[in-house]
């Protein structure tokens, strides 16, 4: 997994605060209900985030991280990915998600990101101009793949990614990439990333990758002391990458 289970996301380098955050269920198009957390930013900028988690889905981490988002000015919704298998009610942490996971498919995690994306658009959600997504581990890959899934997307960002989950849609990647490495994880060697970099370059998919040296898998924590200015970095190049690419307000 991606983070430790009393793992937090890092504060962002911007202090504002969330209008009003909460659970909700989203339904997507394929009939799916899943369970979601959203937070509205108090002074919004116009820019909203569908937030993929890791192999555990909806956990604490991200309904916080999609607050860290709103006090960003960013309007967030966090997704789960197992509605289909294990409905949309609370889970405790006996959960058994590597069942879950390996039910999940790319069509699933598109059909709910777009209720995702959908929600961000509604004037519930917001009304975001630009809508982007996150993806960590897991999910990671799975945000780079949805600028080819046809959602309007203003940008994909991911951490510590499979990269694989790509490759064979970057003729239809329709968004600028965020692509964030951690340096030291053992999961998959910067060697991947570099190939990645190439082959967007290649296909002239518009990206930035940055590496974080000697920084493990899942740094994004603030647990992590030791990776505190690895974290604060990847939260300013997130911030900066979605004010890069969200039009300016009337």
């Amino acid at each position: 997994m991606c983070f430790d289970r009393d793992a937090r996301p890092p504060l962002p380098p911007i202090a504002g605060a969330a209008a009003e955050q909460g659970d909700l269920v989203l339904t997507a198009a394929d009939g799916n209900r899943l369970a979601a957390t959203f937070a509205r930013a108090a002074d919004p900028t116009g820019a909203g985030i569908v937030i993929l988690p890791d192999v555990r889905g909806l956990h604490a981490f991200y309904k916080e991280l999609a607050q860290r988002f709103a006090e960003a000015g960013v309007d967030a919704v966090a997704i789960d990915y197992f509605g289909r298998t294990a409905g949309t009610g609370p889970r405790d942490d006996g959960f058994d998600y590597p069942t879950h996971v390996r039910q999940t498919t790319l069509e699933g995690v598109t059909a709910d990101t777009a209720a995702g994306v959908a929600h961000l658009r509604s004037p519930q959600g917001g009304a975001a101009q630009a809508v982007f997504t996150v993806g960590f581990c897991f999910g990671g890959g799975r945000s780079w793949r949805q600028a080819a899934a046809g959602h309007g997307l203003a940008g994909a960002i991911g951490l510590y990614g499979d990269p694989q989950l790509t490759l064979d849609a970057l003729d239809r990647v329709q968004a600028p990439l965020l692509v964030l490495v951690a340096g030291d994880d053992r999961a998959r060697p910067v060697s991947v990333f570099e190939d990645f970099d190439r082959r967007l370059s290649a296909a002239g998919v518009p990206h930035d990758m940055h590496v974080y040296g000697g920084a493990p898998h899942s740094f994004f924590d603030r647990t992590f002391e030791r990776h505190a200015d690895a974290s604060a970095d990847a939260w300013r190049r997130m911030l900066d990458f979605i004010a890069r690419h969200t039009p300016a307000r009337a």
